[in-house]
């Protein structure tokens, strides 16, 4: 496969034995244009279709490589050019450009500290399923009530009302919800 991406017209990758495989800058721009599409779909797919976030992934991975730049920008035109997919990750300009956005992970919050979700950086239907039973979806508030030491859970209260029970989240998945201190 990476012989055959090298050799495409124009080259998509460098490569060179024992050095690894770099993006040509045509290969980051279709790259680049791949990812527009994805995150675009998967936005189309949630507000004008009625998908859940946990279903998206699947359904824009089939077309993603067959959209027309015309539906690409249809579909742009009809959303109001959104900046971010239904899971927080920013949408590729059209022409390539993609913000740099300081995250932090969940699981870096110190205990009594608030931070607002931008992103879930995972595509597992299960756990976006999971995270959306707890309320833990991008534009939430969450605030981390407890951490239990030696890799244990983080203890995070979601919304912005006390009287909310406290979810228990493992590290692991705390890793994965990246936040915005407040």
């Amino acid at each position: 496969m990476v012989k055959r991406l090298s050799q495409e017209d124009p080259p998509l990758v460098n490569h060179e034995s024992h050095q690894g495989v770099t993006l040509t800058q045509h290969g980051r721009e279709r790259a680049l244009e791949i990812i527009r599409h994805h995150r675009l779909l998967e936005t189309f797919l949630c507000t004008v279709l009625d998908y859940s976030w946990d279903e998206v992934h699947e359904e824009a991975e089939r077309l993603e490589h067959y959209i027309s730049e015309k539906l690409e920008d249809r579909i742009a035109k009809h959303l109001g050019y959104p900046k971010y997919d239904p899971h927080g990750a920013p949408i590729p300009t059209k022409d390539g450009q993609i913000p740099e956005i300081q995250y932090l992970p969940l699981s870096a919050l110190e205990s009594g500290q608030s931070a607002v979700v931008l992103r879930v950086k995972h595509d597992r239907p299960d756990l976006l399923r999971y995270l959306a039973s707890l309320g833990i979806q991008p534009n939430e508030t969450v605030t981390v009530t407890e951490k239990a030491p030696f890799d244990g859970p983080v203890h995070v209260r979601v919304g912005t009302q006390v009287d909310q029970p406290p979810q228990a989240i493992g590290p692991g998945v705390a890793d994965l919800v990246l936040v915005r201190v407040k």
